[in-house]
C-alpha cells in the first residue's frame, strides 16, 4: 500500500469553494447517461447519516472512457477495462473518494481531503499515530540550494582530515546545483570549490554585481565551462589546445584555436589533460560555479570579529545583491553567448518557431504533449550515417506530426556544448523522419550528441550517433532482464539490482563499449532512459523496439544482429533472464559469456553461466581477474566513458527521498544529476490536505 499526503493551498475561501464543488456535483448529475460508449453513469445519489466524516450525501458513479482511447488500443482491451467506478461521501469539509476498475479486482484508490481555513500549516492533519508519522518522508524535489554564509566548507575539510580517503564530490548534495554565497570578511564561511577540485584554490570566487549599478546582472557567464576556458593555464599543460576545424576529427579538446590565438590548425589536446578537465565536469556539484562573493564595506574589517557573523547573517535578508543574484538563477533562462566565429545553433534553435506546414497540425496537437524519440545509431566509421525519428503527440502517439519541418543538430564537440545546425528535413506521413548525414559533415570515431527540434512549437527528440571502428567490442545488457529487480510494465521505477551499476561501470572501464536492449515499445524511451540516469548507469546505446511489437526477442535478435553483421561490432559479453539466452546464442556467443541472472534452469545450464549470487558477487569474480579485461579489437579512447546526465530527460523519475543505488564492495558512486526546478503555487491562507491511498494487493 502507498500512502501519499499532500496540501493544495487555494486561491479561494473554503465557501466559495463549497458553491463551486455543490455545483459540479449537480452538473454531472444531470449528464446521467445510459453509460454506452461513453459518459458517466449515476447509479447512486442519496444522503447517508452516521458514514464517514458524519452526516453527508453519498454517490456512486460509473466512467466509460472507451471513446477517449485510440480505437487499435480499445481493440485489445475488454470491455471491463473500459470501466473506472467512483464511490464519493461527501461530508464537507471531509470528503471520501474511492476509485476502483472491475477489470484490476485487487486495486483501488482512495482519498481522503480535509478543507481547512488554513496556510496548510497544520503537521498532522489525519490524526496519524506516532509510528506512522514517523515512517514518513518528505517528497520535495529541490533544483538550487543556496547556502548563505554556511560553515560546511569547513565541515568538510576536517572530515577529509579525520579520513583521509572520504572524497568530497562523492557527497553530492540531492539537488542540481548549489550556491555558495557569503561575504569575503566572515570569519564562519569557507569555499567549496577547492574541495572538489583543488586547483580552484588559485580562481576568486565570482563577485556578486551590486544592484544599484547592475540590476539585471553584469553578463558574466556563471558556468563552469567557461570558467576552465578562462582559466585554462591551470588545468592543461600546454596552452595551444585546438578545437578541431571539421568534425570529422576525432580529438575531444575543448576550446577553438581562434579563441586562444593560436594558429587556426587542429592540434589534439594530450590526453592527461582532458581527463583531468572531463573529471572535473564529472565531480562537480552542478553545471554552475558554486562560491560566490557580495560586497563587504572595508569599515566592517575594524569591527570585533565575535561580531562579524551576527552582522553577516542579518544582512542576507536586507541585500538587493542576494534578491536580485537568487531572482535570476529561478527566473531566468542563463545562455552561452556565442563566438563571432560560431554558428548561431548553440544552445538555442537556429530558426525561430514558424508557421505549420498544414493548417490542421495546430488543432490536432492543441491539448496534447509531444512523445517524440529517436533511437540511439551505431555506425561503423567511414560508412554512411543516417540518423532517425519518430514524432508524436499523446502518450499512445494519439496524433502523428506530418509533413512538417525538423531541423536536425549535432553536437560535434560534446565537451564544448556547441550545437551545430546539420539540416532539415520533413516528417512523412507516420511521422517518421530520415535524415543521411552529409559526407563532407560525416563524424569520426565518438559519441556525439543529436537533437531534432519541430520547427513549429520548437519541441524535440533526442538520441546520440556512436561511431566506432571495425572489430570494436562490445558488452550487451538486457535492462528488463538483467537490471530490473521488480516489474514495471509502465516503466514507471522498477527496483534496481544490487551490484548492477557497478557490472557495467566496470566493463566500460575495461574499454568496451556498452549497448542497451529493451523489449519495450520506443514510446517508453524518455521514462527508461530516465530511469538509467536516476540510478547512474554509465553512457550507452540504447535499443527498444519500433512500436507495440509481440515478439520482443525477435525485435532484440534483428538489432544485435545488425550491429554484427553491419557495423562489424565484437559482442563479447550478454547480459540478460533465461528469454535472452536463445538470443545471445544466435550472435555465437559461446555458454561461459552469456551470464543469465536469477535462479538457474536446469535445461539452460549447459548454454550459460547463471549468476545465482547476484552482481555483487559476479563483480568480484570479474575483478579477480577470471575473465579477461583488455580488450583486444581498436582502441577506443575516443568514446566517452560518462555516466547519463542532463541531457537525458529526467523530468519523470526523480526522486529525490531515499534514492538508492546499488554499491559494490569496490566502486563508489556518485550521486546523479539534480532535479528540475519544482513550481511552488501561491495561495490565499486557505488549503486543502490530501491522503491518497494507492492499495495493491
Amino acid at each position: 500500500m502507498l500512502i501519499k499526503e499532500y496540501h493544495i493551498l487555494l486561491p479561494m475561501s473554503l465557501d466559495e469553494y463549497q458553491v463551486a464543488q455543490l455545483y459540479m456535483i449537480l452538473k454531472k448529475s444531470r449528464e446521467e447517461s445510459s453509460g454506452e460508449g461513453s459518459g458517466v453513469e449515476i447509479l447512486a445519489n442519496r444522503p447517508y447519516t452516521d458514514g464517514p466524516g458524519g452526516s453527508g450525501q453519498y454517490t456512486h458513479k460509473v466512467y466509460h472512457v472507451g471513446s477517449h482511447i485510440p480505437g487499435w488500443f480499445r481493440a485489445l482491451l475488454p470491455k471491463a477495462a473500459l470501466q473506472v467506478e467512483e464511490e464519493s461521501w461527501n461530508a464537507y469539509p471531509y470528503t471520501r473518494t474511492r476509485y476502483t476498475c472491475p477489470f484490476v479486482e485487487k486495486f483501488s484508490i482512495e482519498i481522503e481531503t480535509y478543507y481547512l481555513p488554513d496556510g496548510g500549516q497544520q503537521p498532522n492533519v489525519f490524526n496519524l499515530s506516532g509510528a506512522e508519522r514517523r515512517q514518513r518522508i518528505l517528497d520535495f524535489k529541490v533544483s538550487g540550494f543556496f547556502l548563505f554564509g554556511s560553515p560546511l566548507g569547513l565541515v568538510l575539510a576536517l572530515r577529509k582530515t579525520v579520513m583521509p580517503a572520504l572524497e568530497v564530490a562523492q557527497m553530492r548534495p540531492a539537488c542540481e546545483q548549489i550556491y555558495n554565497l557569503f561575504h569575503a570578511a566572515d570569519p564562519c564561511a569557507c569555499r567549496l570549490e577547492p574541495l572538489l577540485a583543488p586547483k580552484f584554490q588559485a580562481i576568486a570566487p565570482l563577485a556578486i554585481p551590486r544592484y544599484q549599478k547592475f540590476p539585471l546582472g553584469d553578463g558574466t557567464s556563471l558556468l563552469l565551462a567557461d570558467a576552465l576556458q578562462t582559466h585554462s593555464g591551470l588545468f592543461l599543460e600546454e596552452l595551444e589546445m585546438l578545437v578541431p576545424s571539421t568534425p570529422t576529427s576525432t580529438s575531444g579538446a575543448f576550446w577553438k584555436g581562434s579563441e586562444l590565438g593560436t594558429e587556426p590548425q587542429a592540434q589534439p589536446a594530450a590526453p592527461s589533460t582532458t581527463s583531468e578537465v572531463v573529471k572535473i565536469l564529472e565531480r562537480w556539484w552542478g553545471t554552475k560555479r558554486i562560491d560566490y562573493s557580495l560586497y563587504c564595506p572595508e569599515a566592517l574589517t575594524a569591527f570585533p570579529t565575535v561580531t562579524l557573523p551576527h552582522l553577516f547573517h542579518a544582512s542576507y535578508w536586507e541585500s538587493a545583491d542576494v534578491v536580485a543574484f537568487i531572482l535570476r538563477q529561478v527566473i531566468e533562462k542563463e545562455q552561452p553567448q556565442l563566438a563571432e566565429c560560431e554558428e548561431p545553433s548553440i544552445y538555442s534553435p537556429a530558426f525561430p518557431r514558424e508557421k505549420w506546414q498544414r493548417k490542421r497540425t495546430q488543432v490536432k496537437i492543441r491539448n496534447v504533449t509531444s512523445n517524440h524519440r529517436a533511437n540511439d545509431t551505431v555506425v561503423c566509421e567511414g560508412r554512411p550515417q543516417v540518423l532517425n525519428g519518430r514524432f508524436m503527440y499523446g502518450p499512445l502517439d494519439v496524433v502523428t506530426l506530418t509533413g512538417e519541418k525538423v531541423d536536425v543538430y549535432v553536437m560535434t564537440q560534446p565537451l564544448s556544448g556547441k550545437w551545430i545546425h546539420f539540416g532539415t528535413e520533413v516528417t512523412n506521413s507516420s511521422g517518421r523522419l530520415t535524415f543521411p548525414v552529409p559526407p563532407e559533415r560525416a563524424l569520426g570515431i565518438g559519441v556525439y550528441p543529436v537533437r531534432m527540434m519541430v520547427r513549429g512549437d520548437h519541441t524535440y527528440a533526442e538520441c546520440c550517433l556512436t561511431v566506432v571502428a571495425r572489430g570494436t567490442e562490445a558488452v550487451v545488457f538486457s535492462i528488463d532482464g538483467s537490471f530490473t529487480a521488480s516489474v514495471s510494465i509502465m516503466g514507471s521505477d522498477p527496483k534496481v539490482r544490487a551490484g548492477a551499476v557497478d557490472v557495467v561501470r566496470h566493463w566500460q572501464d575495461s574499454g568496451y563499449l556498452i549497448v542497451y536492449v529493451t523489449g519495450r515499445p520506443d514510446m517508453q524511451k524518455h521514462r527508461v532512459v530516465a530511469w538509467l540516469s536516476q540510478h547512474n548507469f554509465p553512457h550507452g546505446v540504447v535499443s527498444f523496439c519500433d512500436g507495440l511489437t509481440h515478439d520482443p526477442l525477435r525485435q532484440k535478435a534483428m538489432f544485435l544482429q545488425s550491429l554484427v553483421q553491419e557495423v562489424e561490432l565484437n559482442i563479447v559479453a550478454g547480459y540478460g533472464s533465461p528469454k535472452d539466452v536463445a538470443v545471445y546464442a544466435a550472435l555465437g556467443l559461446p555458454p561461459s559469456q552469456t551470464y543469465i541472472v536469477g535462479r538457474a534452469v536446469r535445461k539452460l545450464q549447459a548454454q550459460c553461466q547463471f549468476l545465482s549470487d547476484g552482481y555483487v558477487a559476479h563483480l568480484g569474480q570479474l575483478e579477480a581477474g577470471s575473465h579477461p579485461h583488455a580488450p583486444t579489437g581498436p582502441s577506443r579512447a575516443t568514446l566517452a566513458k560518462s555516466s547519463y546526465g542532463g541531457a537525458a530527460p529526467v523530468d519523470f523519475l526523480r526522486k529525490q527521498s531515499q534514492l538508492l543505488r546499488s554499491r559494490g564492495p569496490s566502486q563508489a558512486e556518485r550521486e546523479g544529476p539534480g532535479t528540475p526546478p519544482t513550481t511552488l503555487t501561491r495561495g490565499k491562507g486557505r488549503s486543502i490536505s490530501l491522503k491518497l491511498d494507492c492499495g495493491e494487493a
